[in-house]
């Protein structure tokens, strides 16, 4: 019998499914692991390798969570949380109050940091608690077989997690591991550039980690191909676009100026307008509107140069316009 966890609407049309904390388990010194599972035992919605799930917090806000597990698992989400000290609510909730046992809502999983699985050799850079999207991934590539290699930067081993599942994985398949800790290189930072440098032309290159690591990771592959590399970012890296301009609601005829110093998002909060939101960052994907009139100015970093030049859609959390109107189908 398949049978699938129940979904249940919430104010924005959108999906929201109701699951149980089964687990939390410590993982490094900051960060805790939270199994999730179906109220009944029923199977949960599929997902891929790289996937993350939105998390409802208290007060209705979302914050969107990569899943650590194998796609081949429909029984449980797992999810991992570093405890941020300049916590906007969401690792604080995770780390501090919920409990085995709780009843949360979680957005169904969605994928921006998608793992190209015919890849030759697939090559990884995870700094920090960016270390979860990648562990799905290398899961995935073992089940088919495929080459591949991590480069795992953290800040000691104290604060690193999941060694034990990584090196089950690099045992089990045709992967190889490189740990790099600060604390045993006296601060030196993982070179990023000769791995890269030295990759086969037909390499895929990942990274999800903080800026500094980022940034390395950008410069290191400037000159490859634009679809062989895939980022994931923590948290938006430039100032969100404001003001100036003036947003139509194509489907309720509504129209609201954007002044400056606001974004898109905030003026259709501060009017009552519901929206889908998560990061308000511009990198969850959460809030990606069609846009049918006007040229957006694209601030995110989940769309594609490609899905840029287009302007069929954009985040408005962060993003603005080029033109003095922009028509949402909203």
């Amino acid at each position: 019998m398949n049978l699938s966890a129940p979904l249940i609407a919430d104010q924005s049309q959108q999906s929201l499914l109701a699951v149980r904390v089964h687990t939390i388990r410590y993982e490094a010194e900051t960060i805790r692991s939270v199994e999730l599972r179906s109220l009944d035992g029923a199977q949960l919605p599929p997902f891929t390798a790289g996937a993350h799930i939105d998390l409802e917090i208290p007060g209705g806000d979302f914050r969107s969570y990569s899943l650590v597990n194998s796609q081949e698992e429909r029984h449980r989400y797992l999810i991992a949380v570093n405890r941020d000290p300049k916590s906007r609510g969401g690792s604080a909730y995770v780390c501090d109050t919920m409990r085995p046992g709780d009843i949360v809502s979680i957005r169904p999983p969605r994928n921006n940091f998608g793992l190209y699985e015919s890849a030759g050799h697939s090559i990884f850079f995870g700094g920090g608690i960016g270390i979860t999207p990648i562990i799905s991934m290398i899961s995935r590539l073992n089940a088919l077989g495929r080459k591949w290699t991590l480069y795992y930067a953290v800040r000691s081993r104290a604060a690193a997690a999941y060694l034990d599942l990584i090196e089950h994985y690099r045992q089990q398949g045709t992967g190889r591991v490189v740990l790099h800790v600060d604390e045993d290189n006296n601060g030196g930072v993982l070179d990023i550039a000769g791995p890269c440098r030295d990759a086969e032309p037909d390499a895929h290159f990942y990274c999800c980690g903080p800026k500094p690591m980022i940034d390395a990771f950008s410069s290191a592959v400037a000159e490859r191909p634009d679809d062989t590399v895939h980022v994931e970012h923590f948290s938006g890296t430039v100032e969100p676009a404001t003001g100036g301009f003036r947003v139509v609601l194509a489907r309720s005829g509504k129209s609201f100026d954007i002044p400056e110093g606001k974004t898109i998002m905030s003026v259709l909060l501060d009017n009552g307008e519901f929206v889908a939101r998560s990061c308000q960052e511009g990198v969850c994907g959460t809030c990606e509107t069609r846009v049918l009139q006007g040229i957006p100015d694209h601030k995110d970093h989940v769309l594609s140069a490609r899905e840029r030049t287009s302007n069929k859609s954009m985040m408005i959390c962060c993003s603005g316009a080029k033109t003095d109107e922009l028509v949402l189908d909203l």
